[in-house]
């Protein structure tokens, strides 16, 4: 017994020993000290002290959006920003900003009682074709500039012709109808808008400034109908992806892709929504679209609970755990799909009345059938 205990006694001992953990400095660790204390002061060579800062807004799109698609975030006719100049598929209209940039000063050359008139041989007015093209680059997340910088640019242009004009902001959004086509009393309403830089503009002129006007009443299936959000699919990749580099913006675009993303998981569910206006296909099949909602949502950080649709996603949740709800939605989306379907369980729920009719009349003369004496 005592040899055992003593066994005991040496096993915790050694468990002891084990857990105990002492960190001791031998020589010539502290080198590594040194080091360590050289590289905290020393200067990042790669970051810029603004890296990180509200006051950057110029990002390159994250990897796992890249891997997905790289060449949707490439400019592929023109380049504004740091990140593709250069580039030798984009050299040629390099030459054109050079004509463009002698035709700009002309026009804002002081000549006493003259004025320059548009030539008709000017390349803003032959280069019509290419402005779709211009449009969609100029809302590429890579390919943008500081909104102050063009502010400034804009300002002494007006500045040197000495009379009112557009704003800047109102003369950009204007140029975006060569991608989507608004009416001008929605684009009003964004014309005093601060943003920092084309994109976020494009961004904030989708996103509606009153309280509560993204939302309407119940229906009466228990969802919600929402005004969707009809921005391209192509600017609604770099939209979403701005949206989660920069900090000090709101996440509307990105909330309304995960909660759709959450809805759609198969092409029917596409259908459906089309069918109920909640979505625009602009992408060809319903295939496309599942996957665009697939791939635009993945690896997003994004907190439900901070969303401007919060209580539509708790609305929706609190519906699919009623269990009646989901029953009655596999009723309908088994037996009532399409008009032949809705025909046939309609005939087949006629003929079970009738049969029940039929029953209880044979039971109840059966009943009440006089006794034979």
């Amino acid at each position: 017994m005592e040899k055992e205990m003593k066994v005991l006694n040496n096993q915790n001992l050694e468990e002891k020993e084990a857990d105990f953990h002492d960190i001791r400095i031998v020589e010539g660790e502290s080198n590594w000290l040194t080091l360590m204390e050289r590289k905290r002061k020393q200067k990042p060579r790669l970051l810029r002290k603004s890296a990180g800062n509200i006051s950057c807004c110029l990002f390159r799109v994250p990897q796992s959006l890249v891997e997905i698609n790289e060449k949707a975030y490439q400019p592929h006719t023109v380049s504004i920003g740091p990140y593709h100049h250069g580039k030798d598929h984009l050299k040629m209209i390099q030459e054109h900003k050079w004509r463009l940039l002698d035709t700009l000063i002309a026009r804002t050359e002081n000549q006493v009682g003259k004025k320059v008139q548009n030539d008709p041989k000017d390349p803003i007015f032959n280069m019509l074709w290419v402005f779709p093209f211009l449009m969609r680059d100029l809302l590429r997340l890579e390919n943008q500039i500081p909104f102050f910088v063009l502010q400034t640019l804009f300002d002494m242009y007006m500045t040197s012709l000495d009379k009112e004009g557009p704003s800047l902001a109102q003369l950009a959004l204007d140029s975006f109808d060569y991608i989507i086509e608004r009416p001008t009393e929605v684009l009003q309403r964004y014309y005093n808008v601060k943003a920092v830089h084309l994109l976020d503009l494009f961004r904030l002129s989708f996103i509606p400034q009153s309280k509560g006007s993204n939302e309407k009443n119940y229906l009466h299936d228990g969802m919600k109908d929402f005004v969707s959000t009809t921005i391209p699919s192509a600017q609604r990749l770099h939209v979403a992806a701005f949206e989660q580099c920069y900090s000090d913006c709101s996440k509307h675009i990105t909330s309304y892709t995960t909660f759709m993303s959450c809805l759609i998981s198969k092409p029917s569910d596409v259908g459906f929504l089309s069918d109920q206006n909640v979505i625009e296909n602009d992408f060809g099949t319903d295939k496309e679209v599942v996957r665009f909602f697939s791939n635009i949502s993945k690896d997003v950080p994004f907190d439900f609970r901070l969303s401007y649709l919060f209580k539509l996603f708790e609305d929706v949740n609190e519906h699919c755990r009623n269990k009646w709800h989901v029953r009655w939605a596999d009723i309908k989306y088994t037996y009532f799909n399409t008009p032949w379907s809705s025909i046939s369980a309609l005939a087949a729920s006629l003929l079970l009345v009738l049969t029940m009719i039929q029953a209880f009349f044979a039971i109840y003369a059966y009943v009440l059938a006089p006794s034979p004496h």
